[in-house]
């Protein structure tokens, strides 16, 4: 545990070597709000990433924040970290070539993380009785700050706003602690800034508890934030987690829940996609037999170039992998949901799949049978009743494959009223007419969707007129993997 970087004296009559401009910007940033502590005591990272280290970030510092009662925001020890943003602007870290306008504007990934952590009792009284000397923060808030930077890093997703990751332990990990999940607010203090080598945006990990996520899920995690600032016990104005919280915002204020509830039925819900296994198979349609000879059919008339499935994609993606010599197909163990931009009405730029093909072969289907696996049915529900029926899609994202279900208003698609099933490359889009969504909701109404998530249950849905299928169960060919992450 060191002092600030570029802060620190190296004696008398040695020259101070200056910090490099990315991490100059930064320092200044935080000495306009943090006039009084120019040298914070800091975790340093001794072998460096751009050295071959683990540990993307350089430097987290640790400030001492009184807080303000007029504001709501009680004494807290405030932690900013260094390097996810380009600190140096040589390309040891950050790659500079990029073609996209967007990235080229940003610093490095373009943001950096901050938390608040709430100050005990004993933290304040040994401030009181000793108010010359510097108390030492916790550190457990530095390694909860690498892992998720570390998972940027390997995976090159940024965070955002409203975004929730389920962290399944708690944050100090400990696993006697309600606080096992994350918001991302932006940072009420510091907000963003420009610095020479782009812009950098500070976005703030927030402890919430597994109801406060699971609502931020279904609902969004800047209304679920909005909810938590407006009390001092749930994080005040600036979102100050209390590891030792154990109620929830909805357990204090009920009447939130109920506003949040009327909240989702009135404008739907943000929640665009969770990762979940799924397969499907072609349902095809009974065809009048054609007697003409070398006709491509089978005796019952199903054209065998049409029919399509699961086996058929994964067969294709595994040779194309071996194309390149891409041996592994086990799922990540990365525990952290992807971020996509996938709200809106239009599915236009928005292929939820990392490799697909420039100019990918459309296949209608004449039905389509897909089998979830248990964990996600309880999503089955929202993605038509929360975001279909608002004129939206909503996606579940497997290893290789895509699924989405659209709504008609939904720009974009490679489906229509005409034809409703198709797979584009690895991404199969399914429409859901204005008029089945009614007779979806009151199936998955009545099916109790979240003890079948729970308990894991088969359980079997069809629509015969549509030509659709939805079965529950575990698909044929996949372990079963860890609980579904939202995006």
């Amino acid at each position: 545990m060191t002092s600030a970087p570029g802060q620190q004296s190296t004696g008398a009559g040695t020259p101070r070597c200056p910090p490099p401009a990315g991490l100059k910007a930064l320092i200044d940033k935080l000495l306009e709000h943090y006039p009084d502590q120019p040298n914070p005591l800091q975790v340093t990272t001794v072998l460096k990433y751009w050295l071959g280290g683990q540990d993307p970030l350089d430097y987290i510092s640790m400030f001492s924040n009184r807080g303000d009662v007029a504001k709501k925001v009680p004494p807290h020890w405030f932690y900013v970290s260094f390097g996810l943003s380009d600190l140096h602007g040589d390309g040891r870290v950050h790659v500079l070539d990029s073609e996209d306008s967007e990235t080229q504007s940003r610093s490095g990934m373009g943001f950096e993380l901050t938390f608040r952590l709430l100050k005990t009792s004993e933290e304040l009284k040994e401030e009181e009785e000793n108010p010359g000397k510097r108390i030492r923060p916790p550190t457990w808030p530095a390694n909860l700050m690498q892992n998720l930077a570390r998972y940027c890093f390997r995976t090159g997703n940024r965070l955002c706003f409203g975004d929730n990751i389920p962290w399944r332990k708690g944050l100090d990990d400990r696993f006697d602690t309600p606080l096992q999940n994350i918001l991302i607010a932006e940072d009420p203090q510091l907000k963003s800034m420009i610095t020479p080598f782009g812009s950098v945006d500070f976005c703030q990990i927030v402890g919430v508890t597994y109801e406060e996520l699971e609502q931020a899920a279904r609902w969004n995690g800047r209304g679920v934030l909005n909810y938590l600032k407006q009390d001092i016990q749930t994080g005040g104005e600036w979102w100050v987690t209390n590891i030792d919280r154990t109620l929830s915002v909805f357990d204090i204020f009920p009447e939130r829940l109920v506003a949040l509830e009327e909240e989702l039925e009135r404008d739907g819900s943000d929640l665009a996609g969770v990762n979940a296994e799924f397969t499907f198979r072609e349902i095809p349609r009974p065809r009048i037999r054609n007697t003409q000879p070398n006709t491509g059919e089978t005796e019952d008339g199903q054209e065998l170039n049409t029919l399509m499935d699961s086996m058929t994609l994964k067969e294709e993606i595994k040779c194309k992998q071996e194309d390149v010599g891409e041996m592994s197909t086990e799922p990540s163990n990365l525990a952290f949901p992807v971020s996509m931009s996938m709200s809106g009405s239009s599915l236009h730029n928005s292929c939820p799949i990392d490799d697909q093909p420039e100019a990918p072969d459309s296949v209608t289907l004449d039905g389509i049978e897909l089998q979830i696996a248990p964990y996600a049915a309880k999503f089955l529900l929202l993605a038509i009743k929360d975001r279909i029926r608002h004129g939206r899609h909503f996606t579940f994202k497997a290893q290789h494959l895509a699924l989405t279900f659209v709504a008609e208003s939904v720009t974009g698609a490679g489906v229509t009223k005409e034809a409703p099933y198709g797979v584009i490359g690895y991404w199969i889009q399914v429409l859901i007419t204005d008029d089945l969504v009614p007779r979806m909701i009151e199936d998955f109404k009545n099916a109790n969707l979240d003890r079948i998530s729970q308990l894991g249950e088969r359980r079997e849905f069809e629509w015969p007129d549509k030509f659709l299928k939805v079965v529950i169960d575990h698909p044929h060919g996949y372990m079963l993997p860890p609980p579904p992450m939202s995006f």
